[in-house]
């Protein structure tokens, strides 16, 4: 375990990577003037920089390795992965991306895996085996004890999204017809308590969960004092099906540090901590900002041209098809733009409001369904059409203020104002329209969104505005 005094503040962690990284070039420069033969000085030079590194990353929390691998090119990252010491090998692949991970494990041999994982908790091992070659995670099994097996099966076996795949089994239960002092003396027995324990489960006979003694309260209640008279009954208990954003509202809502995982029959099988559910949620908002700009994965910065393509190709195919419907629409009015210049002018105003607009009713809405907030459509759909037109008239009449002053035109104007306002409608419907959709076809409701979304309002905003010039000025 790395003492708390390791971990570092941002600030401090950029300036010991600008060391590590000039201490990466000094190795780099020595091996470049070195001569052959084991007694060359900058053979010497190298090691001695080496060591060098080799200590720095020792002082360092696994979190704060972790950052440092994600922010070096692959050549360097290797180099700082191979003086790492092999006992902290399995902490530091669970805290880096998953890119990144890809990169190190593919550095391994299936020796340096097996025995990188077999110091990880088993929810933890759960958590590297979709990156774990299948032989690795075999032979890692076959090491477990059968009660770890069984832990792992069933951490496998849940869905990813679900409270399943959040579950430790690492915790602290107790009897409820036992005294504190008896409690007491059990816990002083144990070389540490498990991470975030801020409560003793209380089971029967039949490990079914009727309580839970905060920690608190075992240190200020009289030890003579039984666990069921002291305990509190007034538990959140979650299940291995639940979902996990549940979970994180649950723990948002009731400020818990830890909460237990039961099954149907309500036995105690694991519980759930906060670093946990913090990890969750911070990954799952990665996630969705991906999605809204139509990358497929997480994707490492220093990863190649062509895995950068692969992760990025799909959605631009879909903009490069939008953006082609989008020239056609202008181009079917190529004579009212001739006729009136100022319409090629003004019409990007429309269109760029319109996206904009679009993707806040995107964002408001997608936030909704995550929080299990979308309960009525057609209410959410009459709420943003009348913030549409309202904001159209408003910004909408700004804008024909604007070019009538610039054109000295009072139709422009009007026309101006009507297109904002009808293409603020259209992304206010759309908005609702495409998360919701998404979410009933099975699939992230962030996904391509904002690529949806700027389509639809750039093709609708240039045909509705240059529709109505065709009609009213020409």
């Amino acid at each position: 375990m790395i003492d708390s005094s390791n971990k570092k503040e941002l600030d401090d962690l950029q300036e010991t990577l600008r060391d590590l990284r000039e201490l990466l070039r000094r190795v780099q420069d020595a091996d470049a003037s070195a001569m052959p033969g084991p007694a060359s000085g900058g053979a010497a030079a190298s090691g001695a920089h080496l060591d060098a590194l080799r200590a720095l990353l020792d002082t360092l929390h696994p979190a704060d390795v972790a950052y440092v691998l994600e922010a070096l090119p692959l050549a360097e990252r290797l180099i700082v992965w191979d003086l790492v010491k092999a006992e902290r090998d399995g902490e530091i692949l669970l805290e880096v991306s998953d890119a990144v991970r890809e990169t190190l494990i593919e550095s391994m041999d299936s020796e340096e895996l097996v025995a990188a994982t077999e110091q990880l908790d088993t929810d933890e091992i759960a958590d590297l085996a979709p990156d774990l070659p299948e032989g690795v995670l075999e032979d890692v099994f076959q090491s477990l004890s059968v009660e770890e097996r069984g832990q792992l099966r069933a951490a496998l076996s849940y869905p990813e999204d679900s409270v399943g795949a959040l579950m430790a089994f690492d915790m602290v239960s107790v009897r409820g017809d036992v005294t504190l002092e008896v409690v007491t003396r059990y816990l002083r027995r144990l070389d540490e308590l498990p991470d975030h324990t801020d409560l003793l489960f209380v089971v029967d006979r039949a490990q079914r969960l009727i309580g839970a003694l905060p920690i608190s309260k075992l240190i200020v209640t009289d030890l003579d004092v039984t666990v069921s008279a002291a305990m509190s009954t007034d538990v959140v208990k979650l299940h291995p099906d639940d979902r996990a954003q549940e979970a994180a509202q649950s723990f948002e809502r009731y400020d818990l540090v830890s909460a237990a995982v039961v099954d149907h029959a309500g036995r105690l099988i694991g519980r759930v901590t906060v670093n946990a559910v913090v990890d969750y949620i911070r990954e799952r908002t990665e996630a969705e900002q991906l999605a809204q700009a139509g990358l497929r994965e997480e994707e490492d910065i220093f990863s190649s041209v062509w895995d950068s393509l692969k992760n990025r190709w799909a959605w631009l195919a879909i903009n490069l098809v939008t953006a082609i419907v989008a020239s056609r629409v202008i181009g079917a009015f190529e004579g009212s733009i001739q006729k009136l210049v100022a319409l090629a002018a003004l019409m990007p105003i429309v269109a760029g409001i319109g996206g904009n607009s679009g993707n806040q009713t995107i964002t408001m809405i997608v936030r909704s369904i995550a929080l299990g907030q979308m309960q009525n459509a057609r209410i959410l759909f009459t709420k943003e059409i009348g913030v549409a037109m309202l904001n159209g008239l408003i910004w909408g009449g700004i804008l024909g203020l604007f070019a009538y002053w610039l054109y000295r035109n009072a139709a422009l104007g009007l026309v101006m104002t009507a297109a904002m306002t009808l293409n603020l409608v259209l992304a206010a419907v759309m908005g609702v329209a495409i998360p919701l959709i998404m979410n009933n076809l099975g699939r992230d409701p962030a996904l391509g969104s904002s690529v949806m979304i700027t389509a639809v309002t750039d093709s609708g905003g240039f045909f509705i505005f240059l529709g109505l010039a065709t009609l009213f000025l020409l």
